[in-house]
Parts: C-alpha cells; sequence; structure tokens
C-alpha cells in the first residue's frame, strides 16, 4: 500500500519533479508494486521468478498499448484505466519497468 500511495502522489504533480523524473519513476514505481504483488500473490514462487513474471506482465501491458480499439481506449479514459494500462506505448518505460522491478528484487534479496 506504501508502493501504490507513494507512486499516486509522485505522479501527482505535488512533488517538485522535473518532467522526466516524475513519469519515468512513476512508470518505475507502478513496476514495483506489480512485483510486490506477484510475491503478495505468489509467495512460494522465487524472487527471481516473480521479478521475470513482472517484467512480462508490465512489458505487455505496455505493448498492447499498441492497440487501440474503442472498447479497451473506453477503459483507458477512465482514471483507474488510465493507471493500471497507461494510453500510449512509449519504449522507455520498458527500461523504467526494470529498474522499479530490479530495486524491489535487490530490496527483497537484502
Amino acid at each position: 500500500m506504501l508502493a501504490i500511495g507513494f507512486g499516486l502522489v509522485w505522479r501527482s504533480g505535488l512533488l517538485p519533479l522535473p518532467g522526466a523524473i516524475a513519469k519515468y519513476g512513476g512508470d518505475s514505481l507502478w513496476a514495483l508494486v506489480v512485483f510486490l504483488c506477484l510475491g503478495f500473490v505468489n509467495p512460494r514462487n522465487s524472487t527471481a521468478r516473480n521479478g521475470i513474471i513482472a517484467v512480462c506482465f508490465a512489458w505487455s501491458v505496455e505493448f498492447l498499448q499498441l492497440y487501440h480499439a474503442g472498447w479497451i481506449d473506453e477503459i483507458r479514459s477512465t482514471r483507474l484505466g488510465r493507471l493500471v494500462l497507461g494510453t500510449t506505448f512509449n519504449g522507455l518505460d520498458l527500461l523504467a519497468y526494470v529498474i522499479g522491478i530490479a530495486l524491489g528484487y535487490v530490496a527483497e534479496r537484502v
């Protein structure tokens, strides 16, 4: 819950962050939440396995942003849909996801 709250504050504009830091940091935090949720749902999986699944999931969501049908764009037009599914494909987001998941992986291993 802390990661979700921090991510929402991070992307809210309340923090005086430069644009790129706000955007890609928020993406990293989103991917960290995916990683943490997988660890919660699959506690018997290894940290590495949950990390790989998290990267696959995050990248799948990013590549899904290349698909624009009316039904999914309608979901994306809602606040929750935009937070979960995003709106526009950006290749740099893929790197931000890996960074967020890697931070979670390292924190869990430590």
